[in-house]
């Protein structure tokens, strides 16, 4: 017998993957070859907590041939004899709700919850209860409900605190702290990251508070706190290199890549090398793994070699790399829009865009704005709608188009008070309705732009649009 590197079950020797933590093994992996390789990449994938010793885990990276349906049908006939079953009929619905993820249907899988959580409470596990919220809170943010998951989030992390049970703790935090940062709540998703790394230290929970730290970078990131995040790489590298952890090593690997990315132009050759490294990982064990797992772990690589080359004007290399991060989102995901397709999709547009393809370019920006509006992107929305309207005008030719998007684009300015976006539009307005003639509307609008740069204390373009009113009164006046 050995143990997994993983989670440290113990396994059997003709065991593919781990029966605890579902991780496939990779027996023969040349760990030398691993070191010269370095990885980045989003956060770790949420962990679920019923994966002890029954195969009620809610992981879908499943290497054996399942019949899921035939397995489903036992799993009723246990429910249905269920006074004759020594086993839990909530641990039976657990079951069941892991194999319906695995099809992949979520909604029969919520039921299915509900049913354990029903069953759970009528027993009072308080245990069970947790972990089955849970479940219920990595089902919702897999479907878009972030607020529903962060509910049965807390509602787990309470009953987990008062248990004691610190590990399991420690992973509902991890699990909290991603559904926040997806709605872009940074101040709770590095609260919760922090508690999950604080528990972890004092507990001496080392993998966990490893992998709490690979999530902390995220936000890390959006803090642009580039040298701790240095620093924390370093640690993580070392880690997983020491424990063979290949999935580690990807996700550290592909954050190196984002991280020279972010540093600017002078490290996109470190960059594209260290997101070519964290392919290459992924590409040894791609046989292992399900196409949904890979197509999570490669969609991000993907995007960031497709923004590199796009950085390039290396058009046909960064179209290439984009479509297939595209298609990667599209395969994992729900039924549901995704709030990484948006970003993909805004990467694609501007490619279009610089090839002149200006219908392509109007369309992908339009479907990534419509993306953003869903998840309350209200800035990125706009946006949006501040280029497909400079589009028109630009090269389109169509005035009365690039005066619709720029006034969808300007309402949303004003209703989230930037005031410096909502200026510089009304300043455009003002210029298009001048060529159409439109004087007295061209006025009205830059009056406001001007009262904006003013409450703005930007004498610089208040002058300037006060040099535009002054001139039309002149122009009237003479009339």
């Amino acid at each position: 017998m050995i143990n997994c590197p993983y989670c440290n079950e113990k396994l059997e020797k003709n065991w593919y993957y781990c029966h605890s933590c579902n991780k496939p093994l990779i027996m023969n992996l040349d760990i030398e070859d691993i070191h010269k390789k370095t990885s980045h990449m989003n956060s770790f994938q949420s962990d679920p907590l019923s994966n002890s010793n029954e195969n009620s885990d809610f992981q879908i990276d499943m290497i054996e041939d399942i019949d899921l349906d035939n397995k489903i049908m036992e799993i009723e006939q246990k429910i249905n004899n269920s006074s004759k079953n020594e086993v839990s009929i909530g641990d039976l619905f657990l079951q069941k709700a892991s194999l319906y993820y695995k099809k992949r249907d979520l909604l029969t899988a919520q039921k299915e919850l509900e049913n354990a959580l029903k069953n759970f409470e009528i027993e009072e596990n308080q245990l069970k209860i947790a972990i089955t919220h849970n479940e219920i809170g990595l089902l919702k943010e897999d479907l878009g409900y972030f607020e529903d998951s962060i509910y049965h989030f807390d509602r787990s992390i309470q009953i987990l605190q008062n248990l004691e049970e610190y590990k399991k703790l420690v992973q509902v935090y991890n699990n909290i702290g991603n559904a926040y940062l997806q709605i872009k709540d940074i101040e709770n998703a590095y609260k919760y990251y922090q508690n999950a790394i604080d528990i972890s230290e004092k507990e001496n929970i080392v993998y966990e508070e490893i992998k709490s730290l690979s999530n902390l970078i995220e936000i890390l990131f959006v803090l642009k706190d580039y040298d701790r995040i240095k620093k924390i790489l370093k640690r993580l590298e070392d880690f997983f290199n020491n424990n063979k952890d290949i999935y580690g090593l990807i996700t550290t690997t592909l954050k190196y890549g984002k991280l020279y990315f972010f540093l600017g132009e002078n490290y996109y050759d470190t960059s594209y090398d260290k997101l070519i490294d964290a392919l290459d990982l992924v590409n040894k064990i791609e046989n292992q793994v399900s196409l949904y797992l890979k197509s999570k772990l490669v969609w991000e690589i993907y995007l960031y070699l497709g923004k590199i080359n796009l950085l390039r004007n290396n058009n046909s290399e960064a179209e290439n790399y984009l479509l297939k991060s595209l298609e990667c989102v599209r395969l994992y995901e729900v039924g549901n829009d995704n709030i990484n397709e948006s970003i993909i999709l805004d990467s694609i547009a501007t490619l279009y865009e610089n090839k002149k393809e200006y219908e392509k370019a109007i369309e992908y920006y339009q479907l990534s704005s419509e993306i953003y509006f869903k998840f309350g992107e209200d800035y990125k929305t706009a946006e949006l709608k501040l280029k497909i309207g400079f589009i028109y005008l630009k090269f389109k030719k169509n005035s009365l188009k690039s005066i619709d998007f720029y006034e969808q684009a300007l309402k949303i300015y004003e209703e989230i008070e930037y005031f410096k976006e909502s200026a510089d539009i009304y300043n455009i307005l003002g210029d298009i309705y001048i060529e159409k003639g439109l004087i007295d509307i061209a006025l009205s609008h830059f009056e406001k732009a001007k009262n904006h740069y003013k409450e703005l204390n930007d004498d610089y373009n208040s002058e300037l649009v006060n040099e535009k009113i002054n001139s039309l009164m002149d122009l009237n006046i003479r009339d």
